[in-house]
């Protein structure tokens, strides 16, 4: 009886870990790259892997429903409380920060809000493969969580090319640059 007990149990557990991933604590989080377009439709925001080792999560408007004011001139980076941003177009711009992977299996870190000029904490994870969860934070208590749907198609006007390029989004100085991987040192025999 000793037996079967523990051959019962040890299929139990193999099936507990493979309906759980096989992850004992932390869950990795699901990749949230690709483009989005925003629970009130208005933008699309192109999630991307940056920072040195590609481990972080930075967006950028690549499309808006209006992108021009009334005179037809990009909509800027008024607000911006660094005065060098002041004149960039919003169309472009890097709203999402270098976000970290959770324990929770999230990604957490600073969206910036061109309205107001502010950054605030957000956590983003994927509720299903085409829609994303996006929680902003003004304080721990007062959050606001959005739904923001996978887009595959292009609409016109949006910014199509690699970050950076000339019909790319532009990456904040911090996230600009990724380093040259490190040189692997040769042990002489």
């Amino acid at each position: 009886m000793n037996i079967l007990l523990r051959f019962v149990l040890r299929v139990a557990i193999t099936i507990a870990m493979m309906a759980f991933g096989g992850r004992a604590g932390a869950a990795a989080p699901a990749d949230p790259s690709g483009t989005w377009l925003v629970e009130d439709g208005r933008a699309r925001i192109r999630l991307e892997r940056c920072g040195p080792s590609r481990d972080r999560i930075c967006g950028f408007i690549v499309w808006m429903k209006e992108p021009a004011d009334k005179r037809g001139q990009p909509l800027r980076d008024r607000e911006n409380p660094d005065a060098d941003k002041r004149a960039r177009p919003l169309l472009g711009h890097q709203l999402i920060m270098g976000l970290q992977a959770t324990p929770e299996g999230r990604f957490a870190g600073d969206i910036y809000n061109a309205e107001d000029g502010k950054s605030y904490s957000v956590s983003l994870w994927r509720e299903s493969a085409d829609r994303l969860k996006l929680k902003g934070c003004l304080i721990k208590f007062l959050c606001q969580t959005q739904t923001w749907q996978q887009t595959l198609d292009v609409q016109p006007g949006q910014l199509i090319g690699l970050t950076g390029d000339l019909n790319g989004p532009r990456a904040d100085k911090e996230w600009v640059q990724v380093p040259p991987p490190k040189p692997t040192q040769v042990k002489a025999k």
